[in-house]
């Protein structure tokens, strides 16, 4: 936010009640992205904050092809329909469809980032001598390396058998959901383990494991929670909403 030049921003429109895409431009009139400062988490990323203060919005910069949060129609596979209406919200086009996109993007990337551990404390554990040998020849920590490994291929395996479903259009939302719920927790605990591994090196910066750790605590809260997509499966499993108890 703090350097992009546009932003994209759902809203209710007041003219159908419906939520839309509006796009906003850099020097807008009560328009402000200030940087977030002093995080613990994704160091490297300026995150920033959209701040909106009476912004008004012209009509031409409204999304034609976009039109609700969880409406179903439109046009097939996110292209627009041929009579210029709007799409599924489901779709690329629609705040959904980028959310979808972007989970499971997200449950490949914390795999990845679990790897780097996995590969850090395996090194470790050869390299380091204790008690007249090698960490790695201690059972409990070849059995943690086992876990990691066994986990990291679960995730990964499961990663490829849900991208070749959206390339055959037959992904449901949930399964998304259910990767990077997956993904980001066991991500997080395997970075867990690996810096519990490198004892007091796994809080130096000479290893990256404790980057990872950080990193994978923001990951795994956004683009939706870890409980959240919780209730996402828990919706889809019987039927019943859990976001807001009683209605």
């Amino acid at each position: 936010a703090p350097a992009a030049d546009l932003c994209l921003v759902w809203a209710v429109c007041q003219e159908d009640g419906r939520v839309r895409g509006f796009l906003l431009e850099r020097g807008m009139p009560g328009l402000s992205t200030p940087k977030i400062e002093g995080k613990f988490s994704l160091r490297a990323s300026a995150t920033g904050m959209i701040l909106m203060d009476d912004v008004e919005v012209p009509e031409e910069n409204l999304l034609p092809h976009a039109v609700g949060l969880a409406v179903r129609g439109g046009g097939k596979g996110g292209v627009p329909p041929r009579d210029g209406g709007p799409t599924d919200a489901r779709s690329p086009q629609g705040p959904f469809g980028c959310l979808t996109h972007a989970r499971y993007g997200i449950a490949w990337g914390a795999l990845g980032a679990a790897e780097a551990c996995l590969e850090t404390a395996r090194q470790y554990v050869l390299d380091r001598n204790q008690f007249g040998g090698p960490l790695a020849r201690n059972q409990l920590v070849q059995k943690k390396l086992a876990d990691m490994v066994t986990e990291i291929a679960l995730g990964l395996q499961a990663c490829l058998r849900l991208g070749r479903l959206k390339d055959e259009g037959r992904a449901a939302p949930e399964m998304v959901s259910m990767l990077k719920r997956n993904s980001c927790g066991k991500a997080l605990a395997i970075a867990r383990e690996a810096r519990d591994m490198l004892g007091g090196n796994g809080v130096c910066d000479e290893y990256h494991v404790i980057r990872h750790l950080m990193n994978l605590e923001a990951v795994n809260t956004y683009e939706g929670t870890h409980d959240i997509h919780a209730l996402i499966l828990g919706r889809a499993i019987t039927g019943i909403q859990a976001f807001t108890p009683g209605k």
